[in-house]
């Protein structure tokens, strides 16, 4: 069992419930699931670079990634319907936890002119999204074998009802929000 997931189970559910009163154990919101996404637009001229995207994606994760596909077609961005443009990752569970981990304590201290993350970037229900300008951060990525650095949105769904109550549970596993 990881280490944040120990002390979800324990501490953090504690603190949950002496701020916010709950009634029941069930009412404390939990994480939910990640998920890492990546917007590859160059993926329309060169197969390959979204190949090398899949395979960061899959070493920052853990986890197989999946293709994702343009939903429409847009002439302006010459991209049809179907064309592969991006991957993403879901991750749930044991993986979900060790992952927050080792972005929160790995990744992102490693961030250039780092000051915290975006406090505002809540949905209005519950759910965190934050940008990464580079896959470099995290340390299973060998700088060497880096052929283009990319960016990633990694999105964090929590059982929350509201803003408050998910920022009190991502700051509880020491997500370093700004001031």
């Amino acid at each position: 069992m990881s280490r944040l997931k120990e002390l979800y189970t324990g501490e953090i559910k504690d603190a949950m419930m002496k701020k916010f009163g709950y009634k029941n154990v069930m009412e404390i919101p939990k994480l939910e699931k990640v998920v890492i996404n990546m917007g590859i637009g160059e993926a329309k001229e060169n197969a390959k670079i979204l190949d090398s995207a899949i395979k960061d994606m899959e070493t920052i994760a853990g986890q197989k990634a999946v293709l994702t596909k343009a939903k429409k077609s847009i002439a302006n961005f010459k991209i049809r319907e179907g064309m592969p443009i991006g991957c993403k990752v879901t991750l749930r569970g044991e993986r979900m936890y060790e992952f927050v981990d080792r972005l929160v304590n790995l990744a992102l201290p490693r961030v250039r002119d780092f000051r915290g993350v975006n406090p505002n970037a809540f949905d209005g229900r519950g759910n965190f999204a934050l940008g990464i300008k580079e896959q470099l951060i995290f340390p299973e990525i060998e700088y060497d074998k880096v052929d283009k650095v990319r960016g990633m949105d990694i999105i964090f769904v929590t059982t929350a009802k509201t803003d408050e109550e998910a920022r009190e549970l991502l700051t509880l596993f020491n997500m370093p929000f700004s001031k």
